[in-house]
């Protein structure tokens, strides 16, 4: 095994138990504090260790943290096909490690933090695929390599993950992330919803890529005359 490779995948792990961690582990403690953390707590608490983790681990493996955005990383050509199916596995060992550490300390807990449909299975699942169309195309465009700002691609990435997690998370949960959604699901036994949020987000993905295709920075055509 190359060893740049399993840092790349240890990464993975570590940044995606990190988010599972805070994220989830926010909402566990808003639930046992009777609400001392707050909806807009949770939401603050998921944007800012997205933020954290981009930092921390971007410079490793690009610090995807969610499958979602491995697949449109490589549907964008901008990461190898053999590392899409590592990353993935790395981010859902990552995310179903924090949630048995989790269910270790919250044995009571119901749900642990799983992202649960509110007010309809449909309404949810439209919800996941455009919060997670709108994230791709921030990461996409923002982490572009001809963006001017690109420096500060991390502090937006984060941003709109708290304000989807904001306004979305009362309908759907927000997750946006199959990996985030798995590993409580599987902690709690909470899987009768698990599809939507293993389907919706991919779909998400797919035309998010096709619209950065239509709004890129530097078409590639450009791209190819100016190699």
């Amino acid at each position: 095994m190359n060893p740049a490779e399993l840092r790349k995948w240890t990464a993975e792990v570590l940044g995606t138990f990190c988010l599972v961690f805070a994220g989830t582990g926010a909402i566990i403690v808003n639930d046992f504090s009777q609400g001392a953390i707050t909806h807009a707590g949770i939401s603050a608490t998921f944007g800012l260790i997205v933020f954290a983790m981009i930092y921390t681990f971007g410079p490793i493996s690009g610090s995807h943290l969610n499958p979602a955005v491995t697949l449109g990383l490589w549907m964008s050509k901008r990461m190898e096909g053999r590392d899409v199916v590592p990353y993935i596995v790395a981010q859902c060992i990552g995310a179903i490690a924090a949630s048995l550490i989790l269910k270790s300390m919250f044995t009571d807990h119901a749900t642990l933090g799983a992202t649960l449909p509110s007010g309809g299975v449909w309404r949810a699942f439209v919800f996941e695929v455009f919060l997670t169309w709108m994230l791709m195309l921030v990461i996409l465009n923002s982490s572009d390599r001809n963006h001017p700002q690109r420096a500060y691609a991390g502090f937006v990435i984060g941003a709109v993950v708290g304000l989807e997690a904001m306004f979305g998370g009362p309908i759907s949960g927000a997750s946006m992330n199959p990996a985030r959604s798995l590993g409580p699901a599987i902690a709690s036994g909470a899987t009768g919803d698990l599809w939507i949020y293993w389907t919706a987000p991919y779909l998400g993905v797919l035309a998010a890529v096709f619209t950065h295709r239509l709004v890129m920075l530097t078409p590639p055509d450009e791209q190819n005359s100016n190699s």
